[in-house]
């Protein structure tokens, strides 16, 4: 699975409060505490973990019941019907409009967070099993401007 940005994000604060206690970093050199305060980091995962849930809602597997000759143990769930590109398509657009109102508020989402960001909200994707070079060309849009309709950051 692909590492969410605020993990790396975080383990740099946390790096830089530490070298910031053992005085080897002066808290004014701790570009790491300005660029990603906890509040941002907290945000932002609130509105990921909605995203991630989202995506394994429209993604998981439901099992059937069975009875009859047909029922076998050990049977292995029938796969749900893939999600329409319009379901996954919303789920992207609820986690963009959702990081737009988080980026108007902490005004901390730069080139490097938005790319960042854009990279995790398709890896998300792909890792559940949506092909995003095919829904983006159904689209008729790059892999690369899957956010682009909604994103404000």
């Amino acid at each position: 699975m692909i590492t969410r940005p605020t993990e790396e994000w975080g383990r740099e604060v946390r790096n830089q409060k530490g070298r910031i206690a053992a005085g080897t970093l002066a808290e004014v050199d701790a570009y790491a505490l300005h660029l990603w305060p906890e509040a941002f980091i907290a945000a932002v995962d609130t509105a990921l973990d909605a995203y991630e849930a989202d995506i394994r809602s429209l993604s998981q597997t439901e099992s059937v019941t069975r009875s009859g000759p047909e029922a076998l143990p050990g049977m292995p769930p029938l796969p749900m019907p893939s999600p329409s590109d319009d379901e996954v398509v919303a789920s992207v657009e609820r986690v963009v409009m959702a990081l737009n109102a988080i980026n108007e508020e902490h005004e901390r989402i730069e080139t490097d967070e938005r790319e960042e960001l854009c990279q995790y909200i398709d890896g998300v994707l792909t890792d559940a099993g949506i092909d995003v070079k095919a829904l983006t060309a159904r689209r008729d849009i790059a892999r690369t401007e899957l956010t682009d309709e909604w994103r404000e950051w």
